[in-house]
């Protein structure tokens, strides 16, 4: 009943429309709504895949205590 009493309210309203107004209509609609449901599914397979990852931090390695040895030295 609420849709029927909508689609009265608003039918006088779309004839006041300009008929030369250049509009996305519903394809503009349907690649939208595509889009957003695209992005979520690739935000819901992010939230899993990191969800997974387990990052520990360990403590930081020493640095070497030899010195290294410039590139020209290696060479000859």
């Amino acid at each position: 009943m609420y849709a029927t009493q909508a689609l009265t309210n608003l039918v006088p309203l779309a004839e006041e429309l300009d008929k030369n107004k250049v509009t996305p209509g519903v394809l503009g609609f349907i690649v939208f709504a595509a889009l957003a449901v695209g992005v979520w599914a690739l935000m819901k397979s992010m939230n899993r895949h990191m969800g997974r990852v387990n990052f520990d931090e360990g403590p930081a390695e020493p640095a070497s205590e030899e010195p290294a040895e410039p590139v020209s030295a290696k060479r000859k």
